[in-house]
């Protein structure tokens, strides 16, 4: 069971929230705790480019059935 906390947040990032959440199906909660996880794992590892962190977490997500097995190019036929 999760639990939840109460926050007062910036309106503006509110809003911006709110809007990426629509564009990325997510609830606005959703989107902020996101967000935290980007940079959360941003800030544990600056070498890596944010978009790089951000495509792992989302890969991460997607569920274990529907993932396609990882065949290096060396190996395709």
């Amino acid at each position: 069971m999760t639990t939840s906390t109460s926050i007062r947040i910036n309106q503006k990032l509110y809003e911006q929230a709110r809007s990426q959440a629509l564009a990325e199906h997510r609830t606005i909660a959703g989107q902020i705790e996101y967000w935290a996880k980007v940079g959360r794992a941003a800030l544990d590892n600056p070498d890596l480019p944010v978009s790089f962190i951000a495509e792992s977490l989302a890969s991460m997500a997607e569920p274990r059935d529907e993932a396609e097995p990882f065949v290096p190019t060396s190996c395709r036929q």
